[in-house]
């Protein structure tokens, strides 16, 4: 289908306005995500009504501990993603299209994926698994129709996204946990990406009401040591207060650090620490015992 937010140049190009990157992408091209396409000067978005993966979640796994806690949550996703994680955890979808492969999925209608949630008893719909700031006009579709119905929405995000994608989003947004990774230097070194537009969208995203957990893949070597984690909770705390909700997720090795070890446990209760001293009281440990 033919994308939203783009503008045609007069060489040709076109210039996407969905996230940061502001792509300019030739005729034939794609962007940084794989999913959107210029197709002789108009923006193609590849993957609406492709789904790659789907399944019915506990809400914890998303993580979501504050909302809908001990409930089933319909997840689904297509693939894509604007950021390129040295880590990532779930790279055969996320960077699958890059740069121009086949898009892998089957059809699936957004009204199919509210029919599905209702019927197995799910009270809310997560879009989640790769980035679906790439795939939002589908996510958008879906989460009309589940707003509708009285489902929740929820982003399971990097939140790397623009201004204008969260003006069409935020009205059906109910919840998002948003994988905020560390100081814009670990963005640019590891991730293609910087740390300033996701903590707007995440000021956004509060002041819009949504309710927001915030996720940090603790990963040795990058992030791990004080001066990181004291910066990023003092982030976290300047927009969130005392009502913050931080989940520290271990790190396993994946995808290209596969050369860096598991985060030590201890990592992650110094981290939890340095939190509460910064004045964060919800803090949870993932990917442990």
């Amino acid at each position: 289908m033919e994308a939203l937010l783009w503008k045609k140049r007069e060489d040709g190009k076109v210039q996407c306005g969905v996230c940061p990157h502001a792509c300019v992408v030739a005729s034939g091209k794609r962007g940084v995500c794989g999913v959107r396409e210029n197709k002789e000067g108009t923006m193609h978005l590849l993957v609406h009504g492709i789904t790659a993966s789907a399944a019915i979640d506990p809400i914890e796994k998303k993580p979501l501990y504050h909302f809908l806690p001990r409930t089933k949550t319909y997840s689904f996703c297509a693939v894509g993603c604007n950021l390129s994680c040295q880590w990532c955890q779930n790279w055969e979808i996320s960077q699958d299209p890059k740069p121009d492969r086949p898009i892998y999925g089957v059809r699936v209608a957004p009204e199919t994926h509210v029919k599905r949630a209702i019927r197995e008893g799910c009270p809310s719909i997560s879009y989640t698994y790769t980035e679906p700031t790439v795939w939002f006009e589908y996510a958008l579709d879906t989460m009309k129709l589940a707003k509708a119905a009285g489902l929740k929405n929820i982003w399971v995000t990097a939140g790397f996204t623009s201004d204008e994608t969260l003006d069409l989003i935020l009205p059906y947004l109910d919840a998002a946990n948003v994988d905020y990774k560390g100081t814009d230097e670990t963005y640019k070194r590891y991730c293609g990406g910087r740390s300033n537009p996701v903590l707007h969208a995440m000021a956004r995203m509060k002041d819009a009401g949504v309710h927001v957990e915030v996720t940090t893949l603790v990963v040795p070597g990058v992030n791990d040591d004080e001066t990181s984690l004291r910066s990023l909770a003092k982030d976290l705390f300047a927009i969130f207060g005392v009502d913050t909700i931080w989940h520290l997720s271990r790190y396993f090795p994946n995808h290209l650090k596969t050369d860096v070890p598991a985060t030590p446990l201890s990592t992650l209760n110094r981290a939890e620490a340095i939190g509460r001293q910064e004045g964060i009281h919800s803090i949870h440990l993932g990917n442990v015992w």
